[in-house]
C-alpha cells in the first residue's frame, strides 16, 4: 500500500495570507508576491522565532485560514484512494489541535496525523511520497532516496531538481504519483 506524507501549511492551508494579514497590521506591508524565498523574513528583517510563533499564532484563529485552491477536500478524498494519506506537519505542539479542527472543518480526508517539531524531520519518516511545499524538506527528502511532489508557491520557485514533480493543484498530484509510481518499477 502506497504511504503518501500530506503537509498542512503552504499545501492545504494558506496560512500565510493570515500571517501576512497579521503581519501587515503590526509592521510594513508585504505582500504575498513579494515572498520569492523560503525565508523571506530575513529580508525584512522579521526575526525567525517570531516568524514562527507568529504563525503558531495564526493557527489559533484557524477559522480565518483560507484553504489554499477551492474543493480541497474533494482532491484530498481522491489522493486517498490510491494509497494510505497521513498529514504530517511540522509546528509547535500548542497548534495541533487548532490544525485538527481547520481539517476537520474543510473535511480533508487523510488517515493518520503525524506532528513533527521541525520540517526536516519529514525526511526519517517512513513514507514513499511526499507532498510538501518547502524547498528545504524537499531537498532532505530527495537526500534520502524518496519522491517528492512540491506544491508550487512563490517560496519554492527556486527550487528545481528533476527528481521532484511541481503541482499547481493538490488533484494533479494523482498523476504525478502515477508518472513517480512508473519510474520506480
Amino acid at each position: 500500500m502506497l504511504k503518501i506524507a500530506l503537509d498542512v501549511d503552504g499545501v492545504l492551508a494558506d496560512v500565510i495570507h493570515s500571517w501576512l494579514s497579521y503581519n501587515n497590521k503590526m509592521r510594513s506591508t508585504i505582500m504575498k508576491s513579494d515572498i520569492s524565498e523560503w525565508d523571506f523574513w530575513k529580508n525584512h528583517n522579521i526575526d525567525r522565532f517570531d516568524f514562527y510563533k507568529e504563525l503558531s499564532l495564526c493557527w489559533k484563529s484557524w477559522k480565518d485560514i483560507p484553504p489554499t485552491e477551492n474543493d480541497i477536500s474533494s482532491a484530498t478524498e481522491t489522493l486517498s484512494k490510491l494509497g494510505t494519506v497521513d498529514i504530517v506537519t511540522a509546528r509547535e505542539e500548542s497548534t495541533h489541535n487548532d490544525v485538527k479542527n481547520w481539517l476537520e472543518f474543510y473535511n480533508i480526508a487523510f488517515e493518520n496525523y503525524v506532528g513533527v517539531s521541525e520540517g526536516l524531520e519529514k525526511a526519517r519518516l517512513d513514507y514513499d511520497i511526499f507532498i510538501d511545499d518547502s524547498p528545504l524538506n524537499a531537498k532532505s527528502i530527495l537526500e534520502v532516496g524518496k519522491s517528492v511532489i512540491l506544491y508550487h508557491q512563490p517560496w519554492n520557485l527556486k527550487f528545481d531538481d528533476p527528481r521532484v514533480e511541481r503541482i499547481y493543484k493538490l488533484k494533479n498530484a494523482i498523476p504525478a504519483i502515477d508518472r513517480i509510481i512508473n519510474t520506480l518499477k
